[in-house]
């Protein structure tokens, strides 16, 4: 049988995000590699930050002592901001109090002279009532929504206040900067107890959902695969499925594995991980496709379901 995708239900809900891109079926995986490095590392750096939900899951399981969490977006900024800036109780009162139909969201969201703490609260009503979440230019309000419930059908406002609630437990660990993510990520790149989880817009080789999604989705990806080459830490980045980043990942030497993911239509797709000793997934049911062969940057290796594959994998598993 093929492998299943994670039922993400199964899966603490940390962030109050809700969109496309979303990485909350990635925990386990995510989970899986901390594993596997050794000595624990300080500090997690996502350069693509959005909903966070890894950052949040690493600091909230402890995996790592504190997440450096980068994010264009000036709606998304505002929310993190005003998580760290101490503020999580006002907004989780804020959403509480909210009554919420389709005539006060528009009325609200359409204020424009309010300080980074209603830009925040704004943010999350677009997120939870716009279709499929999604911020870009171009989405709207929900007509139907889910069960017939329309523009209310997102909206869990004892469960969104409660996210943030505890979120104040851990914002003295989070270090948000509003900043290109490549330029963190280089700033990083040379800290060996730095580890990084890149999940960049998916816009390579022409791919269109990035630009449909995300308001900053312009991204030089053979320069980003450059800069994870100097990494002295590790990483791991998560991917569209696309000929053409797969072959950006070989010409630098990195390891491929396809996992099995559901998308926002609860079809089930195929996520590309890339990083730089991926052995340690072998164990784990891998998506299938056609054997190729290229040459990671120390030596030869087959490229089997998406993947490389060490000639000797009982030695490979070592690591």
């Amino acid at each position: 049988m093929p492998p299943k995708p994670v039922n993400v239900s199964s899966i603490p809900q940390r962030s109050p995000f809700r969109y496309p891109g979303g990485k909350t079926w990635f925990v386990p995986t995510f989970r899986h590699w901390l594993e596997t490095i050794v000595p624990q590392p300080e500090v997690l750096v996502e350069p693509f930050a959005g909903g966070g939900i890894i950052s949040l899951t690493a600091l909230f399981e402890n995996l790592v002592s504190s997440a450096v969490m980068v994010e264009l977006d000036d709606d998304i900024a505002a929310v993190w901001k005003t998580v760290v800036d101490g503020h999580t109780d006002w907004l989780a009162k804020r959403i509480l109090e909210f009554d919420l139909t389709r005539e006060s969201v528009i009325r609200e969201i359409s204020k424009t002279d309010v300080d980074t703490k209603e830009k925040a609260f704004h943010t999350i009503l677009k997120n939870r009532t716009f279709h499929g979440g999604i911020l870009a230019e171009g989405s709207g309000l929900l007509k139907y929504g889910e069960n017939g419930k329309g523009i209310r059908s997102r909206w869990y406002p004892g469960t969104l206040a409660r996210r943030f609630a505890n979120m104040k437990t851990i914002a003295n660990r989070i270090i948000f900067r509003q900043e290109d993510g490549l330029s963190v990520l280089e700033e990083y790149a040379k800290r060996k107890n730095a580890i990084f989880f890149i999940d960049p817009p998916y816009t390579a080789g022409g791919k269109k959902a990035g630009n449909r999604l995300y308001k900053h989705c312009s991204l030089d990806h053979d320069h980003l695969f450059s800069l994870c080459e100097s990494i002295k830490g590790d990483f791991l980045m998560t991917y569209d499925n696309a000929n053409e980043v797969k072959a950006m990942a070989r010409r630098h030497g990195f390891h491929m594995r396809l996992i099995p993911m559901n998308n926002t239509h609860h079809a089930t797709m195929e996520e590309l991980v890339i990083g730089k000793n991926l052995s340690w997934m072998d164990k784990y049911p891998a998506v299938h496709e056609p054997k190729g062969e290229y040459r990671t940057r120390k030596t030869k290796k087959v490229l089997t379901s998406g993947s490389t594959r060490d000639p000797n994998p009982q030695k490979s598993r070592k690591h």
